[in-house]
């Protein structure tokens, strides 16, 4: 990350001993601290877990069941995100086509026919007057070995900066869609790239720089 005038953020619903861990000016909340208990006053970074709402939710509730898979089901976690980020300022990343979105209302950075729009979209102001902004980025042009197709919600007083918007296709794949490139393993498949995670602490550090 490069030289700047620094800001602690908070890091939520990350992986315990994961890579926001260690960092200077970054305080993560993982499971044991729970991130639905955060009350500022940082701007965030927030990781909301998305098992329950994407479309292979309702497939494996089918198969196996119980309340912990039904589709939705997240304990709040999305939610409490979206408030965080919509109050502290910030950014949240959602795999793209989260059923998320549009069960709370969020637009998404497609066009009329669902193509993805490269570039950020302001869709809005909150109500403390930041500006909300929508975008898709793929992983893979930070080092991902799949594509991996990722939705940001950022929230500011300063308009986020420009990411990475290039469609590298990857060499590996999330799930089982190609049968000619490997699937990646649950835990290389969820990891976020160093560098997409600076992306993200960086964005979260600049949201507030017009307070």
């Amino acid at each position: 990350m490069n030289e700047r005038s620094y800001r602690t953020i908070a890091a939520l619903f990350v992986a315990t001993g994961g890579s926001y861990f260690n960092i200077p000016h970054v305080d993560p909340y993982d499971v044991h601290r729970d991130a639905r208990t955060y009350e500022g006053p940082y701007s965030v970074v927030a990781h909301p877990p998305c098992q329950l709402l994407v479309n292979f939710a309702a497939l494996n509730y089918k198969r196996y069941g119980g309340e912990h898979n039904l589709p939705g089901n997240d304990r709040g976690a999305f939610s409490s995100a979206l408030v965080s980020v919509r109050t502290y300022g910030g950014v949240m990343e959602h795999p793209a086509f989260t059923n998320a979105w549009d069960a709370h209302s969020l637009p998404r950075p497609t066009g009329k026919r669902g193509e993805p729009i490269i570039g950020w979209i302001c869709t809005g102001r909150t109500f403390n007057r930041m500006d909300e902004y929508v975008c898709e980025v793929w992983q893979s042009a930070y080092g991902h070995r799949a594509r991996k197709r990722t939705w940001l919600y950022y929230v500011g007083s300063s308009p986020p900066h420009n990411l990475r918007w290039q469609r590298e296709p990857g060499d590996a794949q999330v799930g089982w869609f190609d049968r000619i490139k490997p699937t990646l393993s649950k835990k290389e498949a969820s990891a976020t790239p160093v560098e997409f995670r600076d992306e993200l602490i960086r964005l979260a550090m600049s949201a507030r720089d017009g307070d």
